[in-house]
């Protein structure tokens, strides 16, 4: 059963306004906004159906590492995603899609975002938004996406040193200010509707490609070690290994992308 909600801040009603969600769960706690998103797409959430936590107790990444959300400093989201029959042909994008539309709300507030393949968004090299894409089944049918979203949007957001894999930031600590989360939220939402309709395209891969960290330099995804040279039409990453060989890498598990110095820095 879907946890009982709480009445949405002013705010938050205010940034949605004109986007193309039918429906808002908001709870000022959630474990998980991802697991309410699941139950919700089975019961029949309608597409872009979005709930937003402000503070998360259980919130996830991928391998299911831990996502630390404190009240009142970050976003916390996810969007309810029914694929149309040309969307079905590309649903690895769906995690990109997520972190382009946070890398492009970024941008739009002057700020330079990479994102670390395949689901995070980095300033300055530290990680500030993470993705998570979960597919709902029927059978051997996907019948819906869940794309949650957890952007470190204040200082405070920002986790301790012991419970993370990779350096952390905030947006605040490199734009300079305190955004405003409903504010950066509804960019990103905007950012999301414009790049759906564009995500079976080449221009999406190119456009994921051109904010891909560590393009050009050496990095390691598993056992493998190479110059990462862009993406496969697939949403894999291309590396030259020191051999020559040409390698299309996709989820190795329990691996993070890093860069080969970072690397040898942080075993």
């Amino acid at each position: 059963m879907i946890p009982q909600t709480t009445a949405p801040p002013d705010g938050l009603k205010a940034a949605l306004g004109g986007l193309p969600v039918p429906r808002l769960l908001y709870y000022a706690s959630a474990g998980s906004t991802n697991d309410v998103a699941i139950e919700w797409a089975e019961e029949g959430a309608a597409d872009w159906s979005l709930v937003v936590a402000d503070e998360q107790t259980k919130g996830r990444g991928r391998f299911g590492r831990r996502w630390f959300t404190p009240p009142r400093s970050a976003l916390a989201f996810s969007v309810v995603v029914r694929p149309t029959e040309a969307e079905r042909s590309v649903m690895g994008r769906f995690a990109a899609w997520g972190a382009l539309g946070v890398a492009s709300a970024l941008e739009a507030l002057g700020l330079k975002p990479r994102i670390k393949w395949p689901n995070d968004v980095l300033l300055g090299g530290e990680k500030v938004s993470g993705v998570l894409a979960e597919a709902v089944w029927s059978g051997d049918v996907p019948t819906a996406l869940v794309v949650g979203i957890g952007v470190n949007v204040l200082a405070s957001a920002v986790p301790p040193r012991e419970l993370t894999d990779f350096p952390a930031g905030s947006v605040e600590a490199h734009l300079g200010v305190k955004p405003a989360r409903w504010h950066l939220l509804r960019r990103i939402l905007m950012a999301m509707a414009e790049w759906r309709a564009r995500l079976p395209t080449d221009e999406f891969l190119r456009a994921w490609e051109a904010r891909l960290a560590y393009r050009g330099a050496q990095v390691q995804l598993g056992e493998a070690r190479g110059v990462l040279l862009g993406l496969s039409r697939d949403g894999g990453i291309v590396l030259r290994t020191p051999s020559g060989e040409r390698l299309i890498l996709h989820a190795v598990a329990d691996a993070h992308l890093r860069p080969i110095h970072q690397f040898s820095q942080n075993p």
